[in-house]
This record gives structure tokens, C-alpha cells and sequence, in this order.
């Protein structure tokens, strides 16, 4: 979704979890919580945030050039349509129950919109302090951080091949997605693994990349990626991302409705059995096996 500079994803809220992460530019947040507290935050580049369903929010573009970013819903079968917009419930109301309701007379919302804006060009909003201030109101702001600062944490595992940052509920308490953010340099390699407990879903935000999954009953699959494609892997399944361009590959691991990121290092599998059996069944001598990297590579080469 792009939005310019004052530009609105008008208020509202979806049957389903949304996970999202700023690729470009800023934007200001509105939310409030399940006791009613506001919830108001700018965000910036590589930022992520976390409604959950019926969670109402907005999301609004700054200043200089708007924002653009990605949304993650954590079921599948999520439509667009299962949102509930501000201006479709509005319109969908007697002018008299809105008017019981908000306790004005009815000519007060005689401009109130008739269909839905979706998003629609407004004023850029003023300073953050004061968006935060009037919303608190007597209840005050809500405990709950619904905006998380990627590239304020040190990375989760750093080789010289790469990085990866590991976001989920140990370090950003509210989200129920969990997930990697992982750079892989020219030449470098996400090594052999596998998730035992999600389907991953992939976004590839720059360079480019090459995997193979090995799926069951003998049968392997090899694709090439590049900037704005999506990947997905089924949980158990055996696979790798190479960089095979010439500049770094930046792409997410995404695992909805999973709260932990869980993997599975080919390398360490084989590293921690008994070595005779990894010999016998690779035909390998113990040089080969002992160069087999112990607790895993994340990125390859170490």
C-alpha cells in the first residue's frame, strides 16, 4: 500500500491479524486497545507493527513523500473485504440512531459519507505530542506497544555471510506473527533448514535468490526470486535461499499465527548425531564431518 504525504487508510479494523512493515517513508499510527486507550505512534523505515483482529486503527502518510508498505494477514483465505471501514459502517446507519448514538442533532452528520473512502487525501498531521495527547483524553494511553523499532535490536545471528533479526512474541510482546528479517550478501546462503511449527511465507524486498525446497515423495522444486515476489514453504520442508545476484538479498520469513520463531539447521542435525552414522549414510570421512558447522550457520559462510 502506498500512501502520499497527509493520505489516509481511513479507520478501521479486519477479522484477521494485521502484521506490517514500512518499506519506505513514515506514517502516524492510531489505534486504542481493548480497555479503550489510545494508541498513537510515527513509524519509519524497516518498522513493524501488530493490530489484532477488531483492533480499530489508521494509518496515515508524513511528510516529505508518504510511506508505502506491506501487509501480512495471518489467515490465507483473508480478503479485503472482510474489513470494517469507518465510512461503510456510517453509511450503513439511520441518521437518527447516529444521532441517539454520538448524542448531536441529525443536521450535525448531514455531511457524513455516503460510500467509503478507503483512502483519502487529508491535511498532514500536526506534531505527534499533540496527537497523542488528544487522543489519551481521561483514559490515557495505552500500555501496549503496537509498533516495533527492526533495526534498533542487534542482530539475532551475524556472519560474515549475512544477518538475520528475529522478531516474535519474546521481543515484540503483542504480535501473534512471528517473524526473520534476513540480509544474505552476494555469494552468501540461508542455509539448509527447516520449521517445524509454521508454513513460512516469504517477501523478497531487494536483490536476488534462488531456492530449492526438497517436498516428500522424492520430489524437489527450484525458483528464482527477485524485488516484490513471494515465497511460501510448507512447515517440515527442507530448503535454502541463495544469493545469486550482485548485490545483497533482503527478503522476510513470515509465520502466521505462531507466536515463536522456530527453525531446524540441517547442518546441526547432522552435527550433533553420533559420526559413524552421519559417515555411513553421506560416504564422508571425519575431516568432512568435523568441518560440518556445530551450531548451525544462519547465513553462510561463516
Amino acid at each position: 500500500m502506498r500512501l502520499t504525504a497527509g493520505g489516509f487508510r481511513e479507520l478501521h479494523c479486519h477479522t484477521a491479524s494485521e502484521w506490517s512493515i514500512m518499506l519506505y517513508g513514515s506514517a502516524r499510527l492510531t489505534a486504542i486497545d481493548l480497555d479503550g486507550k489510545s494508541f498513537v505512534a510515527d513509524v519509519n523505515k524497516n518498522d513493524l507493527w501488530f493490530f489484532p483482529p477488531g483492533i480499530p486503527h489508521s494509518i496515515q502518510g508524513l511528510n516529505p513523500d508518504g510511506c508505502e508498505f506491506m501487509l501480512v494477514f495471518d489467515d490465507g483465505n483473508f480478503s479485503e473485504s472482510e474489513t470494517v471501514l469507518l465510512s461503510d459502517a456510517i453509511g450503513h446507519l439511520p441518521p437518527e440512531v447516529l444521532a441517539k448514538n454520538f448524542a448531536v442533532g441529525q443536521q450535525a452528520l448531514k455531511n457524513v459519507p455516503k460510500e467509503e473512502l478507503f483512502i483519502f487525501q487529508a491535511d498532514v498531521p500536526g506534531s505527534l505530542e499533540a496527537d497523542q495527547k488528544a487522543a489519551a483524553g481521561t483514559r490515557g494511553r495505552s500500555p501496549q506497544n503496537l509498533a516495533f523499532r527492526t533495526m534498533e535490536m542487534p542482530p539475532t545471528m551475524k556472519t560474515k555471510g549475512g544477518d538475520v533479526r528475529v522478531v516474535d512474541s519474546t521481543n515484540f510482546k503483542v504480535s501473534t506473527t512471528a517473524m526473520a528479517l534476513v540480509t544474505v550478501h552476494p555469494g552468501g546462503l540461508r542455509e539448509l533448514h527447516w520449521h517445524p511449527n509454521a508454513d513460512e511465507w516469504q517477501y523478497y524486498i531487494s536483490g536476488k535468490g534462488r531456492m530449492t525446497v526438497v517436498d516428500t515423495g522424492n520430489k524437489a522444486r527450484t525458483m528464482d526470486f527477485q524485488e516484490g515476489d513471494v515465497g511460501y514453504v510448507q512447515k517440515t520442508l527442507l530448503h535454502y535461499i541463495e544469493n545469486i545476484g550482485d548485490t545483497d538479498l533482503v527478503f522476510l520469513e513470515m509465520f502466521g499465527k505462531v507466536d515463536r520463531f522456530q527453525d531446524l539447521s540441517f547442518s546441526e542435525w547432522l552435527a550433533h548425531t553420533p559420526p559413524e552414522a552421519v559417515m555411513a549414510h553421506l560416504h564422508i570421512d571425519k575431516a568432512t564431518y568435523d568441518a560440518i558447522p556445530k551450531n548451525g550457520g544462519v547465513v553462510m559462510p561463516l
